[in-house]
């Protein structure tokens, strides 16, 4: 079984300037209206969409009793990682887009983590930037027929590239646009490296979905150091260690002490369409003129 496998090329978190460009992209954040009209557009019946816009179908809690009952969840952990968004903070600058993509080695059309532009009711104009949210009721999981995609243990979700079968099922539920289908075999420059980093993982074959991994090679590399993911730096994300602003946090939810659980227990947060029922593991501090 292969997940995430490092290349053993030095890391280099951060630039002085930043490259002609920009992660914007349209957002994916849509209404279950909207989401419904975006999966019959990309091939779904409108059973199907109607289903995943509403993951708390009684077909849906089938699949979840049946997948909670099939061993994807590996072995134990006492950690439970999450990230804090802090949207007041965010000046887009696309840094977090940039090292994302250099580390992870993404091409340009399929960034892992991306930034939206939005505004408030009140007509403040704020940032959001989403990498995979590695929900802890994940509907991408529970409609992958192979078991390619799956919860660790330790709360993130993670792909199995060998077992993939590029049916694309996972990408179609993901609820956030955050999967991507690698259509061909890469050799393509990344423009990211080395001013944000250079790739610590090897690039994904041709016919696999993938996505943000929370850079899940830093946090097992550190763990087994005696690193802490979210507090040294080497096991931190690149996303989180490159923010200029401090506007992107990580760490372990089940340490009480841990900065990311002292934000969630001291300051509102949201997280994206929590109607669905997903439960997603990436927090975000509201900008201000934001109503939750």
């Amino acid at each position: 079984m292969s997940e995430q496998q490092p290349t053993p090329q030095p890391q280099q978190d951060g630039p002085d300037t930043a490259p002609t460009g920009t992660g914007s992209q349209q957002s994916a954040l849509v209404s279950r209206r909207d989401l419904m009209t975006l999966l019959i557009g990309s091939g779904a019946s409108f059973a199907l969409a109607a289903t995943l816009a509403s993951p708390l179908d009684n077909l849906i809690d089938e699949l979840l009793d049946t997948r909670a009952n099939t061993g994807y969840a590996k072995g134990e952990s006492p950690h439970h990682w999450a990230m804090v968004i802090d949207l007041s903070k965010c000046v887009g600058c696309d840094y977090c887009v940039y090292a994302c993509q250099a580390t992870n080695d993404t091409r340009e059309d399929m960034r892992w983590n991306i930034r939206v532009e939005d505004e408030t009711p009140t007509g403040n104009v704020f940032h959001v930037t989403r990498p995979c949210l590695h929900c802890n009721n994940a509907p991408c999981v529970h409609v992958c027929p192979v078991g390619a995609t799956y919860y660790r243990a330790d709360g993130l979700v993670v792909m199995d590239y060998d077992r993939c079968i590029g049916c694309r099922y996972c990408q179609t539920a993901c609820p956030y646009g955050a999967r991507t289908f690698n259509w061909e075999e890469r050799d393509d420059e990344n423009p990211y490296t080395p001013e944000f980093g250079r790739p610590e993982i090897s690039r994904r074959d041709r016919g696999v979905v993938e996505k943000c991994t929370f850079c899940i090679h830093r946090i097992d590399a550190g763990l087994a150091a005696g690193l802490m993911p979210g507090v040294d730096e080497a096991a931190t994300p690149a996303c989180v260690n490159i923010c200029p602003v401090t506007a992107r946090y990580f760490g372990d939810m089940n340490d009480p002490n841990s900065e990311v659980s002292r934000i969630i227990a001291e300051m509102p947060t949201l997280r994206l369409r929590e109607d669905l029922g997903t439960e997603p593991n990436v927090y975000y501090i509201p900008a201000e003129g934001m109503s939750i």
